[in-house]
């Protein structure tokens, strides 16, 4: 596909995910404005704006745009919120979050996953996020504290790590539950308590750290 029919299929995938109860316009036009293609192996770019996750290799996939933008609706990202992403997979997420305003930190376990993400990521413009590689279930406590996390695959808890790098009205997004289906949480701090929020069925790829799935 040339550019222009690209630009369309985003749109596309923009509307498909509005009907799906993404109501935060700019959660959709960041959808809309970044090229996944860009982040999905060459192969697989005829599907990459069809609303379904993709493999990217090294048993890791791309995660399904609607998930993605439920996650970050979910997480009401402000501009200049410094947020911390655990498994940066292809990048595509951290793309978002850029276009909506966000400094983004993000811990990926696959040094060759992390460095095809940062080049993608820097050839277009993305500047505010920063990759590591390492145990995401520790998050990036040098960097913390984070008005939002969110973690992109699967975990039987919620590490301790990450709840104590919120800052103290944070917000974090995670799936939760067993290998192969899990179920989608937010979590938020308010004076010190947390309450948590069901968003959904979800099937996420396994937190294998020390504070995951081992």
């Amino acid at each position: 596909m040339d550019d222009a029919e690209y630009r369309k299929a985003r749109a596309r995938l923009a509307a498909e995910v509005a009907a799906q109860r993404i109501t935060d316009p700019r959660v959709l036009a960041a959808v809309e404005r970044v090229p996944r293609h860009r982040f999905v192996p060459t192969h697989m770019r005829r599907w990459a704006y069809i609303d379904r996750p993709l493999p990217i290799g090294m048993g890791q996939t791309i995660s399904q745009p609607y998930i993605v933008a439920l996650s970050l609706q979910a997480l009401r990202i402000s501009p200049e919120d410094r947020v911390l992403e655990v498994g940066t997979g292809s990048g595509y997420q951290a793309a978002i979050l850029a276009e909506l305003g966000a400094e983004v930190f993000s811990v990926e376990r696959h040094g060759e996953l992390a460095r095809s993400a940062q080049a993608v990521l820097q050839e277009l413009g993305y500047v505010d996020v920063h990759i590591t590689v390492g145990d995401g279930s520790k998050g990036w406590p040098e960097k913390a504290p984070f008005q939002a996390i969110v973690v992109s695959a699967g975990a039987p808890a919620v590490p301790p790590a990450l709840q104590e790098q919120l800052s103290s009205a944070g917000r974090l997004v995670i799936p939760l539950g067993e290998h192969g289906r899990q179920d989608l949480w937010l979590l938020e701090r308010t004076n010190g308590e947390w309450r948590s929020s069901y968003l959904c069925p979800c099937a996420f790829v396994p937190l294998v750290v020390e504070e995951g799935w081992r």
